[in-house]
């Protein structure tokens, strides 16, 4: 189980699932249909090959006190060539749905070019990948927010380019897609915060500024990660009441703010690098499925 456990967070394949989760929960709550089967295999490969592309360039280091970093020391060659899989698969993907929907995506909107192509600049600036512009990971306090600024992007406008390709323009409830959108990315910026509450000491030793080396642990939880849940908490409630959404619905919506605010209380002590991976992370799956619960509930 714990070789298992490693594969599925060290490796990142878990958010390459979230990513999936995430589309899915965006489709439903904006009553989109679903997309492709090569859509979802190109949508999970992506963020894995992303995330997995820092390790993968450290030095070997087998001594090093990080676990994860141990991990990917020992199995360099296999995630050498997973790599190298995932990412032919990715650019054969891309060119079949290329060629299938060629028209389609000449006829798209300039905001569905505009759009994600910010998204995609700031994720390429996040590893510093562009010479001669700034390296948005070593800017401390803004880190977490490009983080969820992307994946708000990647679950929230993602599935409506490609439906808008392959089932032809769509135009959802323009409301309902920027709150979810503004959830999203407050929802991953307060799961990129709490991460960094694991890096302390190597962002301190580093003289990276994040909320956690500015404000310090405890001022972090309790004036920085519950105000933000709170606040979105608060934003969810009185949409939905607004918006005369069903109460079931509403309960089912709020249980990730609670679970969330859990876990950020449960930071105050030290926790092993797969705690925090599998709850922190699994409280972001835990969002997508409720999310889609609520709209099976309320069909």
């Amino acid at each position: 189980m714990n070789k298992i456990l490693r594969l599925l967070f060290w490796g990142n394949y878990f958010v390459g699932f979230l990513a999936i989760a995430f589309n899915i929960e965006a489709a439903v709550q904006l009553k989109m249909p679903y997309n492709s089967l090569r859509y979802y295999a190109l949508l999970f490969m992506l963020p894995v090959i992303y995330y997995t592309y820092a390790y993968q360039h450290q030095p070997i280091n087998t001594e090093k006190t990080d676990p994860r970093s141990r991990w990917y020391a020992r199995h360099r060659r296999f995630i050498h060539y997973s790599q190298m899989i995932l990412l032919a698969l990715s650019v054969i993907i891309a060119i079949s749905l290329s060629f299938s929907y060629f028209d389609h995506i000449q006829r798209l909107p300039f905001i569905y070019w505009a759009f994600p192509g910010f998204i995609l600049f700031t994720a390429v600036l996040y590893y510093g990948l562009l010479p001669g512009f700034m390296n948005l990971r070593r800017v401390g306090w803004l880190k977490a927010f490009v983080i969820g600024f992307v994946w708000a992007g990647y679950a929230n406008l993602a599935p409506i380019i490609m439906t808008s390709i392959e089932k032809g323009n769509i135009y959802p409830d323009s409301i309902l897609w920027l709150f979810l959108f503004v959830k999203n990315w407050m929802f991953c910026t307060v799961n990129a915060i709490i991460f960094d509450i694991k890096d302390y000491p190597t962002d301190a030793n580093k003289q990276l500024k994040t909320f956690v080396v500015r404000f310090g642990l405890r001022h972090t939880i309790f004036f920085i990660l519950i105000p933000l849940l709170g606040i979105g908490l608060l934003s969810l409630l009185f949409f939905t009441v607004y918006r005369g959404i069903m109460p079931v619905r509403i309960f089912i919506n709020c249980l990730p703010f609670v679970l969330m605010l859990y876990v950020v209380y449960t930071m105050r002590k030290r926790h092993s690098l797969i705690y925090y991976l599998v709850l922190i992370d699994g409280a972001l799956l835990f969002k997508a499925m409720c999310g889609i619960l609520a709209m099976a509930i309320a069909a």
